[in-house]
């Protein structure tokens, strides 16, 4: 008699990332993460119930990295006029990776038709922008914050692939921007 794979959740979310660099955001399918984990098709299903699941599962797998990367750079940023804020311009220095690009696209592709997930980002968002506020420069946070998703958001769908001098450049420009804008005069 065949053994049944064990196979975990985290599993079936790395086979999840490898069917949407190799086939895409559109050829994304439960079927297609099954054969790519190597388990049956209920196995997934039993743990994420549609391709809308997944997606919602991926958002909050990269959510918890970044949650926790940024905690790490918030510290490393103490010393800086805005943690909050430069932690997540320290955080763009790094290139996304393939997998993390096409994770992003394949959100993008299914954020318009599936409410929960457009919910989930919003709710990234509304999580960013809490963080980042600052009642004495608050215009100055919001205007670095929305260059720096401007700035990522290219890169993330793949449409600009920026030079390394380039990105610690523009980066460092976001700095200075949120650096030299005036404090909100009471």
């Amino acid at each position: 008699m065949a053994r049944t794979k064990k196979v975990t959740s985290a599993e079936i979310l790395d086979a999840t990332e490898r069917v949407v660099v190799k086939l895409g955001s559109a050829r994304l399918s439960i079927d297609a993460v099954a054969k790519e984990a190597g388990i049956s098709k209920s196995r997934v299903v039993y743990d994420y119930k549609s391709k809308g699941a997944l997606l919602e599962a991926l958002i909050d797998r990269q959510f918890q990295r970044g949650s926790e990367q940024i905690d790490i750079l918030v510290q490393e940023c103490a010393d800086t006029p805005h943690p909050e804020l430069f932690a997540r311009i320290k955080m763009s220095e790094q290139v996304p990776d393939d997998t993390e690009k096409a994770v992003a696209v394949a959100v993008s592709a299914s954020v318009s038709s599936e409410a929960t997930l457009k919910r989930k980002m919003q709710d990234w968002f509304d999580h960013d922008l809490k963080a980042i506020d600052n009642p004495i420069k608050r215009e100055a946070s919001y205007l670095a914050f929305f260059a720096l998703v401007g700035f990522g958001c290219h890169e993330w769908l793949g449409l600009i692939n920026w030079e390394s001098k380039e990105r610690l450049s523009f980066l460092d420009s976001i700095r200075t921007m949120y650096s030299s804008y005036p404090d909100k005069q009471s």
